[in-house]
């Protein structure tokens, strides 16, 4: 899924060449972020999620100074990110454009989404004019490759849009985003790409789902119309191959799809939901609180609801947030640090409760 941080990126002219590790403050009130690091610097790189054993991280980036034209998909260990001469590993085929990767249950594959298949050059990208969409390219399919870049297999082979692919804490499932049922929703298939399920029904983009720690459920985002004028023009847009992610919430439900409940009722954008270690508390990116609509900052939320809290302050866009597998620290996405332009790069920070 292009994302939303082009609203902030579009046109970058800040390239920051690669550097080591930068070791950032915590901004006012972000008392739950210490020793907060950069791992990359210049071009957008964004939606990095951790291994299995919590040595290394995938991500996606369109870094100028890499050769890149749009969004491919890379990995490295955190430790390496301290060689200034480091250049991550690629591990999408640099055809096409690429979302959403993760780590599989080995820590030997990784899997994305990738349009390689549909055309060998970047999509292009549609002139955004009056209400900010984001497109749906028919030709992604989900992909494993190899820590090398040799693809292995390839999960989904239907018409239409096949993304935003998660792996379950027990390795045993795998959720992901297509339209193969005409709308935006979210389905489950077994890890191996077998038993594919629809979960989701309502009319409205269901997308960006993860898996709760012990398994049983999903946190995702989703848009649901709210009358036959909104229901008109969602399945327009759905026809031209585009939706307006501008009002998300964020949404938990068993993983045979049972109990939808809606967490937040925030209004604006509520995304990149991801489970505290916990399992009681879901991290989100928000921009709710913005009055000009592009000041996204992270919060975290009780799984019921209630005791909303602001985690991020620096910047006016932060999102991505995945907790490392042992908890302790937290990776995410932001535009702090960046020299007054519009790169975003990745960061680490240890967490406190």
């Amino acid at each position: 899924m292009k994302l939303l941080i082009v609203i902030l990126m579009a046109n970058s002219c800040s390239v920051f060449q690669n550097k080591k590790i930068v070791t950032l403050k915590s901004g006012e009130n972000e008392k739950h972020l210490k020793n907060i690091h950069q791992l990359t610097f210049g071009g957008d790189n964004a939606e990095a999620y951790w291994s299995f054993d919590g040595k290394s991280i995938t991500f996606q980036s369109n870094n100028p100074a890499w050769g890149l034209q749009c969004d491919q998909i890379f990995t490295a260990k955190i430790a390496q990110f301290n060689d200034s001469s480091f250049k991550p590993q690629i591990i999408s085929t640099g055809e096409g454009r690429t979302t959403c990767s993760y780590y599989m249950p080995n820590n030997r594959e990784i899997l994305f989404a990738s349009t390689h298949e549909g055309n060998k050059l970047c999509p292009p990208v549609a002139e955004m004019k009056g209400a900010y969409t984001w497109p749906l390219y028919d030709s992604y399919d989900i992909y494993v490759s190899d820590l090398k870049g040799k693809i292995k297999r390839k999960l989904t082979n239907t018409s239409g849009y096949d993304a935003e692919a998660t792996v379950s804490p027990d390795g045993k499932h795998i959720v992901f985003t297509s339209t193969r049922s005409g709308d935006l929703e979210l389905w489950i298939m077994d890890i191996d790409g077998s038993n594919q399920k629809q979960l989701t029904q309502d009319l409205g983009y269901d997308g960006g789902a993860f898996f709760s720690p012990d398994s049983k459920k999903i946190v995702f985002r989703a848009s649901r119309p709210i009358n036959a004028e909104d229901s008109a023009k969602y399945k327009k847009l759905l026809g031209q191959g585009l939706v307006e992610p501008t009002h998300m919430e964020i949404y938990t439900m068993n993983i045979d799809g049972s109990n939808i409940k809606q967490i937040t009722n925030l209004g604006k954008a509520n995304w990149a939901p991801f489970y505290h270690p916990g399992g009681k508390k879901i991290i989100f990116s928000s921009n709710h609180k913005s009055k000009r609509g592009y000041d996204f900052q992270l919060y975290m939320i009780d799984e019921d609801g209630s005791n909303l809290e602001q985690i991020t302050t620096e910047s006016v866009f932060n999102s991505f947030p995945m907790f490392s597998p042992n908890g302790k620290q937290l990776i995410f996405s932001s535009n702090r640090n960046n020299g007054g332009g519009r790169a975003t790069n990745l960061f680490i920070a240890d967490w406190a409760d």
